[in-house]
């Protein structure tokens, strides 16, 4: 296992053959007494065992040449178990029980971000055989990198731009247009906005929103994260109600880097939701266009999408 760096894109890629390794059926590894865990608990975080990062990564051969080059894959890769109960998912789960998820997920930003050596802590949940996940039990990982992702920091260079025209985050703004016009808006709280973005990748993409301007998890009030829970359960419940089927999705959540520059005054905290689901039955492929390029082609129409969402009625639940 080990980086290497493509000279072409400025980024660095992640290689890592053992993850071939990893189980695709027979008994579940995240259910209590499965690999590794107790035979009771409520809701856990561990190492990967097969990971791309790792706190103490295996030296690389230096290739002798200015333009092949490699590092260690340092960082680390952990798993959060949502629950033991293996039948369920954001959607079915308590509020409760999501709020005390979004703590730990709180609890391993705060510990990982003591390591110098990371430098991007990246939270997200793939839902679904459509998305390469090949445990069906309720779950999501982190990725603690020992860089900043190309995605992440093409979000901070942007985000930067707007602010030294504007003087303003651009979220803020974002979210100011959309309470006016409220077209998008598929779910809100005195906390929390979700709503499908004007500028969609995805037909069915959600986007949600702290209406505080905060950076990361970690500036979260007690307050904002039962808000946050509720409106992720909504959320992910009016995905599942929509065609009356469990929902595939990437979940991913943005923060601040840590041990890195203050960004705080212009970068704001968010969640996307990317579905790769276009109808009940068709898929939105990543093709060459989108693989290639990163230049999206949306086969729907966000406002329609967004009304679609806000008029499934599900329970704010507890």
């Amino acid at each position: 296992m080990e980086m290497r760096y493509n000279p072409l894109t400025d980024e660095w890629v992640m290689i890592s053959s053992r993850r071939q390794g990893r189980p695709l059926s027979g008994a579940c590894p995240l259910c209590p007494g499965g690999d590794e865990l107790p035979e009771d608990y409520d809701l856990v975080s561990f190492e990967n065992r097969f990971p791309a990062l790792r706190r103490d990564p295996p030296p690389v051969e230096n290739t002798g040449s200015e333009i092949l080059k490699n590092a260690p894959s340092r960082g680390v890769c952990e798993v959060i178990v949502y629950t033991s109960d293996h039948n369920t998912a954001l959607p079915r789960m308590s509020a409760n029980q999501i709020e005390k998820l979004i703590y730990m997920w709180v609890d391993r930003t705060k510990e990982l971000s003591k390591y110098d050596f990371v430098k991007y802590i990246f939270i997200f949940e793939n839902r679904g055989k459509e998305v390469g996940a090949t445990i069906s039990h309720p779950h999501g990982q982190l990725y603690a990198f020992p860089f900043i992702p190309k995605r992440i920091q093409v979000k901070l260079d942007s985000m930067r731009k707007w602010f030294e025209k504007r003087r303003k985050c651009v979220i803020c703004e974002v979210i100011e247009e959309e309470l006016k016009r409220k077209e998008r808006i598929i779910f809100e709280n005195d906390s929390f906005i979700s709503l499908v973005p004007y500028y969609a990748r995805f037909p069915y993409e959600v986007h949600i929103y702290p209406k505080r301007h905060v950076d990361s998890l970690l500036g979260l009030s007690g307050e904002e994260i039962k808000d946050l829970s509720i409106t992720l359960k909504v959320v992910t419940a009016k995905y599942d109600k929509l065609f009356e089927q469990e929902f595939p999705y990437m979940m991913m959540l943005f923060q601040s880097p840590v041990n890195y520059e203050n960004v705080s005054h212009f970068f704001h905290f968010h969640i996307e939701i990317d579905p790769p689901k276009r109808d009940k039955d068709k898929m939105k492929w990543m093709a060459s266009v989108e693989t290639g390029t990163w230049s999206f082609i949306n086969p729907s129409v966000p406002e329609e999408s967004a009304k679609a969402l806000r008029e499934v009625e599900v329970e704010e639940c507890l």
